[in-house]
């Protein structure tokens, strides 16, 4: 009996530094490193909700986005 084929992953066609290890390792580390060497929040706050938004659309909506148009593509064929 063979496996059906699954659907093809984002995070497979994407290099290292585009992985969600990589994506998360680097939105815990710059805000760090921001408040580290400034303790200040008018620094540590713009920069953490800068990485939240790019974790909500690159680990969120983008894979969400993709496995939508490849489902869709999938029931075209």
């Amino acid at each position: 009996m063979t496996n059906p084929p699954s659907k093809p992953s984002l995070w497979q066609q994407k290099p290292w530094w585009c992985q969600p290890w990589s994506i998360v390792l680097t939105g815990i580390t710059i805000p760090s490193v921001a408040w580290v060497l400034t303790h200040r929040w008018w620094i540590f706050v713009p920069v953490t909700s800068g990485i939240l938004l790019w974790w909500f659309v690159f680990l969120y909506l983008v894979p969400r986005q993709y496995a939508e148009l490849a489902s869709e593509a999938e029931h075209s064929d």
